[in-house]
């Protein structure tokens, strides 16, 4: 009589809590970890004191970004290569106008020294996808976290105005991304400026359960993202982006994985996942854990913690589709990686080379989040304490990650 009494009593509970209750209020999201958020969730709900300050941040970011935008690759003066407005353009950052040449031509490499003209929105879409994609971003955690339709209306405006909408869509390529004057009309490098759209996508994800995007755009988002992938992995100048042995490798994977799942294409994000270690993995890093192509550089920190936050990106990528990058057979080369660049976040133990300026180590701070949920028992996390308490306690991880970069 008692058990009866029970089940009837749980009965009556799951006939009368809401959906979000019995789900934790999971998101639909693929980069993002749908699990941490949604005790992120919780922990806003209970007002807790330790994501306080970062959430009262996000929330900063989003009334922000409710000002601004919407944002086009239309809105360029200067029309790209093609003469159609609507493909992506930009300028590879770190070429220069040559000096001794009249009229500056060819331009010249200066690595690691950035052109201001290079970000200029009068004639590049640097600026505006960037934008473009945090603000989606900021505005989807923002719905997920509060509820307030506002942001979620807000990011289906951009979204749309980005991807669908004819008069301000984007076309599905990055033909004519980081291109170098008097050299060519756009470089395999630029592949790299894509994985911003991840930002807006995740975005789109955040917003799933608001109305603010109609069942016909949604598939039309899944669409453009089918286009863009089958573009990324048969165009001759992103194969070669593939083929990079650096960074770039590393975020092609990054990107190829993500649109591959947004687009339900399951088995080529599984192709890319089981190449990863490796092509990437084993290619790149060094059994001292160093990357010699990030080394070569001249902010070889800088690039060896960009280059690893690209892979813990795909290690946990793969795990969608059953694929483990984090404890391959022997001593994984990923773990090698992090055990070389952990230390640096403290800032008594120097780098051992030159490098052009001083990295911002609270780059870190993320990595150190993948890598304490990837392996619990390193104690990786006990690092974060060099960094910066005022700037750790209003970061983004504390509220969600993984996050593209």
């Amino acid at each position: 009589m008692i058990k009866l009494l029970q089940v009837s009593v749980l009965i009556t509970l799951l006939a009368t809590c809401k959906p979000d209750d019995l789900n934790d209020s999971i998101s639909d999201t693929l980069l993002i970890d749908s699990a941490y958020l949604a005790k992120t969730k919780k922990r806003v709900g209970k007002n807790d004191p330790k994501i306080k300050p970062a959430f009262e941040q996000l929330i900063a970011d989003a009334e922000l970004a409710l000002t601004q935008g919407p944002f086009s690759v239309t809105d360029k003066e200067k029309l790209p290569p093609s003469g159609d407005k609507h493909d992506y353009a930009s300028y590879s950052r770190y070429w220069w106008p040559d000096p001794n040449q009249a009229n500056g031509l060819p331009y010249i490499r200066k690595d690691g020294e950035t052109n201001p003209e290079s970000q200029n929105p009068k004639t590049s879409d640097r600026q505006r996808i960037g934008s473009f994609g945090i603000n989606t971003e900021t505005l989807g955690l923002a719905f997920y976290l509060t509820g307030k339709e506002k942001y979620a209306i807000k990011a289906a405006e951009l979204l749309r105005v980005w991807f669908l909408d004819k008069a301000t869509r984007m076309n599905p390529n990055v033909n004519h991304a980081q291109c170098r004057p008097g050299h060519n009309l756009g470089t395999k490098s630029g592949i790299l400026d894509g994985r911003l759209l991840v930002r807006a996508l995740e975005g789109s994800l955040l917003i799933s359960q608001s109305s603010a995007l109609s069942k016909s755009e949604k598939e039309g988002l899944k669409k453009w993202v089918a286009e863009y992938f089958h573009w990324l992995t048969t165009n001759d100048m992103a194969l070669q982006e593939s083929a990079s042995k650096n960074n770039h490798g590393s975020y092609y994977d990054a990107q190829a994985i993500y649109l591959a799942l947004y687009s339900d294409n399951q088995e080529a994000a599984k192709k890319i996942a089981s190449a990863f270690v490796q092509k990437r993995l084993n290619s790149q890093i060094r059994e001292d854990g160093s990357m010699p192509e990030e080394m070569a550089r001249t902010r070889p920190l800088f690039y060896s913690i960009y280059n690893l936050h690209a892979m813990l990106l795909v290690a946990h990528l793969a795990e969608k589709v059953d694929v483990d990058v984090w404890t391959t057979e022997g001593e994984s080369r990923l773990k090698l990686a992090l055990d070389y660049l952990v230390p640096y976040t403290d800032p008594k133990i120097k780098w051992p080379s030159p490098t052009i300026g001083e990295p911002d180590m609270m780059e870190m701070f993320p990595i150190l989040k993948m890598a304490h949920n990837a392996y619990p028992d390193e104690n990786y996390l006990y690092m974060e304490k060099h960094l910066p308490p005022e700037r750790r306690q209003i970061h983004r991880a504390q509220l969600a990650y993984p996050l593209m970069r």
